[in-house]
């Protein structure tokens, strides 16, 4: 069932899930235990992310250099079919731009389409270490509203078409404004729902529904919640998506970490019970649907599906 339905449809709010492929290589097991220890919960779809594979270069004994691959993950099209098999739930395998000609991505949608999966996130994907800024494949697209141009083309209605929304502006963005803007050049090329990245304050999360109803987007928005875990994801989160942490929940981790019998643990205490705060006032505004970021770990996913649904 296509994602924009399910929520249409939906008589009670649902959470979804995102998990990561595992490395080439790798078996399933640890994507199908987190998943596993959440569908108590309902979760009415998983997304499985994409990742451009990464390279390195070595010495030749001739003071050569040689470009090798260094890190690839398993098809999030192949790892679909696994948690489609299991459990019986719909799947979202985001397809990207990066290190993607126009040819690769008809491909990956025929592979999609033939796999008999319903829905796509359609995503720009990340620039390289090396790169300034980001520099499309040979062949390639260089926005995501080209991608889902591309996408919608080719399958007329037959795939449901989800983007990526950022409540505090894309980093490379000159303002939310400018941002939005870029955002309905995606739902106008097709787009269907959007998927908000991860935030910490839902002030900012209303404010970005309402710029995007004023601006005449009416799709879906789906807000993305990940639960702050380390007393590092205070300066990680912010400086890898360019997203604020409020002070509050600053103050709260720093006072957890001096917690005398286990701070690792009290600091995440916190990260959940904000995240769980987050999604009870989220539910009570009347939102449809959340998105949950695992990270391929569910511990905390799971204490906060059983405070909020």
């Amino acid at each position: 069932m296509k994602i924009n339905e399910l929520i249409q449809s939906a008589g009670r709010p649902f959470p979804s899930l995102e998990v990561v492929p595992p490395l080439t290589g790798m078996n399933s097991e640890d994507i199908l235990r987190t998943i596993g220890e959440l569908v108590e919960f309902a979760p009415r779809y998983v997304n499985v992310t994409c990742h451009r594979d990464e390279y390195g270069f070595s010495q030749n004994s001739d003071g050569s250099w040689s470009r090798i691959l260094t890190k690839s993950r398993r098809s999030p099209i192949e790892i679909c079919r696994e948690i489609r098999a299991k459990f019986g739930v719909e799947t979202v395998p985001h397809l990207i731009c990066a290190g993607n000609s126009a040819d690769d991505i008809r491909a990956l949608v025929r592979e999609v389409t033939d796999a008999g999966i319903g829905n796509v996130m359609a995503l720009r994907g990340d620039s390289l270490e090396s790169e300034r800024r980001f520099t499309p494949a040979p062949g390639g697209y260089s926005h995501a509203n080209e991608l889902v141009k591309a996408i919608r083309e080719q399958t007329g209605d037959t795939l449901c078409i989800g983007v990526g929304g950022y409540p505090e502006k894309h980093f490379e963005a000159a303002n939310l404004d400018d941002d939005i803007s870029a955002l309905k050049q995606k739902v106008e090329a097709g787009a269907d729902f959007i998927i908000t990245q991860m935030f910490f304050d839902n002030a900012k999360f209303y404010d970005f529904s309402e710029r995007c109803l004023e601006a005449g987007i009416t799709v879906p928005i789906i807000p993305g919640i990940k639960p702050l875990s380390t007393v590092r994801h205070i300066s990680l989160l912010p400086e890898a998506f360019s997203i604020d942490i409020p002070l509050p929940l600053t103050e709260a981790v720093r006072e957890a970490e001096k917690d005398r019998f286990d701070p690792k643990e009290a600091v995440y205490r916190v990260g959940t019970d904000w995240a769980a705060a987050q999604v009870r006032d989220l539910l009570a505004h009347g939102v449809k649907a959340v998105h949950f970021y695992t990270m391929g770990r569910s511990r905390n996913i799971r204490e906060i599906l059983r405070r909020t649904f």
